[in-house]
């Protein structure tokens, strides 16, 4: 027990205590005040960045500067012996500590993004150079590499300090500021870790060290295959010394099936597709795997030509809109102007109307193919306007490049230009509808899908269920033949519109099917095995106008992983829920 006169100090000391914990929060609330408003300040800084907002090189560099100034300062407040105490102090603590943690990673971010800045400029800006001549470019990928590939080292090390401060420091506005900067620097990683692999990889696959050919497929997506659509068109890409041109564009009539498989894909290959899609090319991309294609794509051009091609690219008439937004309308000889708006509409649908002659529909589309190549490798010098065009056709999967140089090939296997059926664990749910009738009515085709991941049950394994809805939308009122003949049984009547799809759900490495059912009836079905994938298929008729429910309730592994859910790209978007339990399992 304190002595009377401890006793008198301690209750003479209470108002000095008290007042100077009052001064002291007062003083905090200042500074809480000022590093909030310069993170204020530096997040409407970024905020001007957005592609849409930037219109010069000059204009980001300003923002940036801008931003990295406030960052800068955000982190001077929080970083010294005061601020520190304060991430001691209950209460208040947590709070201290999660916005000291957010300014000195948002002041890290800003540097990146300011160095990145610096070494893209030359690329992004303007000069005198020939039209198509990339070697500019080349040079400037040359250096981006190395500083992206250290950027995204340096924004994971700051997305990292962010996750080890407080999550719940009872002030919403903080809380939801560091989930925000902790999603936004993961992306930031993951983009500029594929801007390092595509700066490392754009200067080789050009042509900097040699000439390089790549098979160039124009898929049509009328007609549904594992990879997008029917190759209709194809020709040869040349890149040498960073000049790029498209030569020997033909429909795909011209490209004979061979008499014996042109690349071996291995027994489950064969079980599932048949040997034919290693001979012909009308069904050499029924596998979502795009390698599997490439691989037989250049396996036919070398059984034809002779000739061993370096790679493979594919694009459809979607991608070519993006392209033709970003380069502007081009003119065919016949004056015809091809545009963002109705290029789909002119390959996929119009063309089936104005030419009853097989010869002529697929001419009048090889000018298309032919017009936007032309226009495409004349603008290859002006990155600036086309990134945006790329980015949006690599995250719909409508940009697919393979390589035959192994390191080339590894780099686009990780990333999502390589159209990769990844062999990783995880939930995954990826719809594949592959035409069986030879109609071109997928132009139509609606398509939803659900993923509904349960709870983690005591055994490590979670019941999930899959909900697809299909719908054969197509119009009302008569067709062209070509569109709607059925070539799969063509001397047994249909109803003009009918289709026929081979419907198949690939699921998680290790899940099983427990159940499958057809409009809310169970059916049988198929079940094989893709790249370690459970794959379960049904061949399925659709009347015109009809919709068809499939589910197939799963049994996986569970997994914290974020559930991936690819989607084929067909002409229109699918529609995607995905909704997960995470309890159980430790959670």
């Amino acid at each position: 027990m304190p002595s009377r006169r401890n006793r008198r100090l301690v209750v003479v000391g209470l108002p000095s205590l008290a007042l100077g914990l009052v001064l002291a929060g007062g003083w905090a609330a200042h500074l809480g005040l000022s590093v909030r408003d310069h993170l204020e300040a530096t997040r409407s800084a970024l905020l001007r960045l957005r592609p849409g907002d930037i219109g010069t090189a000059r204009s980001a560099a300003a923002a940036l500067a801008e931003a990295r100034g406030h960052a800068a300062e955000a982190r001077r407040l929080t970083g010294g012996v005061y601020w520190a105490l304060l991430t001691h102090l209950p209460v208040m603590g947590d709070g201290a500590a999660t916005t000291r943690g957010l300014a000195a990673s948002v002041a890290d971010i800003t540097d990146v993004l300011s160095q990145v800045e610096r070494v893209t400029a030359p690329l992004l800006s303007s000069g005198e150079r020939a039209p198509g001549d990339l070697r500019r470019a080349l040079a400037a990928l040359d250096a981006m590499a190395p500083v992206l590939r250290d950027g995204a080292v340096r924004v994971e090390a700051a997305r990292s300090r962010v996750a080890s401060t407080p999550a719940s420091t009872g002030l919403a506005a903080l809380d939801e500021a560091r989930d925000t900067v902790l999603r936004e620097a993961a992306r930031l990683r993951g983009f500029l870790s594929q801007g390092a692999d595509a700066a490392a990889l754009l200067p080789p696959m050009l042509g900097r060290d040699g000439p390089r050919r790549y098979f160039l497929a124009f898929e049509t997506n009328a007609e549904a295959r594992g990879t997008g659509g029917l190759v209709g068109a194809f020709g040869v890409l040349k890149a040498d010394g960073g000049r790029v041109s498209v030569a020997r564009l033909s429909a795909n009539t011209g490209m004979p099936a061979s008499s014996k498989p042109v690349a071996d894909l291995g027994p489950q290959f064969v079980s599932r597709y048949g040997r034919g899609a290693t001979t012909r090319l009308s069904v050499s991309n029924l596998s979502p795997h795009f390698p599997y294609a490439a691989a037989t794509w250049t396996g036919l051009w070398r059984r034809q030509k002779g000739q061993e091609l370096d790679g493979a690219i594919a694009t459809d008439p979607v991608g070519l809109s993006y392209i033709l937004g970003a380069i502007g309308p081009v003119k065919l000889p016949s004056g015809e102007t091809v545009t963002a708006g109705n290029v789909v509409a002119l390959t996929e649908r119009e063309a089936y109307a104005r030419y009853p002659d097989r010869a002529q529909r697929k001419m009048y589309l090889v000018r298309i193919a032919g017009a936007v190549s032309e226009a495409l490798t004349g603008s290859l010098d002006e990155p600036a306007r086309l990134l945006p065009a790329f980015v949006r056709m690599v995250n719909e999967r409508r940009l697919n490049v393979w390589s035959r140089a192994e390191a080339e090939q590894r780099r686009l296997a990780a990333s999502p230009l390589g159209g990769v059926l990844p062999e990783q664990r995880g939930p995954y749910a990826g719809l594949v509808v592959n035409n069986s009738a030879g109609t071109k009515l997928d132009y139509y085709l609606d398509r939803s899908l659900t993923y509904q991941l349960g709870p983690c049950r005591p055994d490590g394994m979670r019941a999930s269920r899959i909900r697809i809805r299909l719908t054969n939308d197509v119009p009302r009122g008569p067709l062209p033949p070509y569109v709607t003949s059925r070539l799969d049984e063509p001397r047994r009547p249909h109803a003009a519109g009918s289709n026929l799809l081979w419907v198949s759900l690939y699921a998680g490495i290790g899940a099983k099917a427990t159940a499958v059912r057809l409009d809310g009836q169970p059916i049988s079905y198929y079940a094989e095995t893709e790249r370690s994938h459970p794959v379960y298929s049904k061949l399925l008729e659709f009347a015109p106008g009809q919709s068809r429910t499939l589910e197939i309730d799963l049994l996986e592994p569970y997994s914290a992983a974020a559930p991936v859910v690819p989607v084929q790209p067909l002409v229109r978007p699918q529609r995607t829920l995905v909704t997960a339990d995470s309890r159980g399992c430790g959670s």
